[in-house]
């Protein structure tokens, strides 16, 4: 018996030792994501690109130490590389680059749909601070974009949690609409 209660202490030891590793790197990269955010909202974009590249690199190295597997199983990775994924996808917005897989770092599915829904948010303020400054044009293409990306998020049958990201999607593409009919009320 004392085996057997020796080897249960050893794999639950060493799965809680992995576990506190990936909370604490995965928290690292939520909050390094907001900021790759924050950057572009500010017009740094050699910032937020200086920091998706280390965000990057860390990712790699956590799926190489771990396994994507392994790291899935934690909800802190879950919610860290969701981050990293509205973060990239809203780089790529901002640099007009196609919305694509990204090379190098595994996602789930969930983790672009997740991203995906929660870009629609940051386009909305996007789109916010381009009106306000007079970019009426730009204002419209995020508009346009953001209609797209619906147009493809539409498509998926929703359940549970991305039904509650979709439905906040849905939110932020009704203050764009706003924004547009506000705008063609200026001409």
């Amino acid at each position: 018996m004392n085996k057997f209660f020796t080897q249960l202490k050893t794999e639950y030891s060493k799965k809680e030792s992995e576990r506190r590793q990936i909370i604490s790197a995965s928290n690292a990269v939520l909050h390094d994501a907001k900021r790759v955010i924050f950057s572009l909202h500010r017009g740094d974009k050699k910032k937020a690109q200086a920091s998706l590249t280390d965000i990057e690199t860390r990712l790699k190295k956590l799926q190489s130490s771990f396994g994507f597997e392994r790291l899935s199983e934690e909800g802190a990775y879950s919610a860290g590389v969701e981050e990293y994924a509205e973060a990239k996808l809203f780089y790529l917005v901002i640099n007009k680059q196609p919305l694509d897989k990204f090379k190098g770092v595994q996602l789930s599915a969930a983790s672009y749909l997740g991203g995906l829904s929660d870009l629609l948010g940051e386009m909305a303020r996007q789109a916010t601070n381009l009106a306000a400054g007079g970019k009426i044009k730009e204002a419209k293409q995020v508009k346009a974009l953001a209609d797209d990306i619906m147009a493809e998020l539409v498509e998926f049958d929703f359940t549970g949690y991305l039904r509650t990201k979709y439905d906040q999607a849905k939110g932020h593409l009704r203050k764009l609409e706003q924004i547009a009919y506000e705008l063609s009320l200026r001409k």
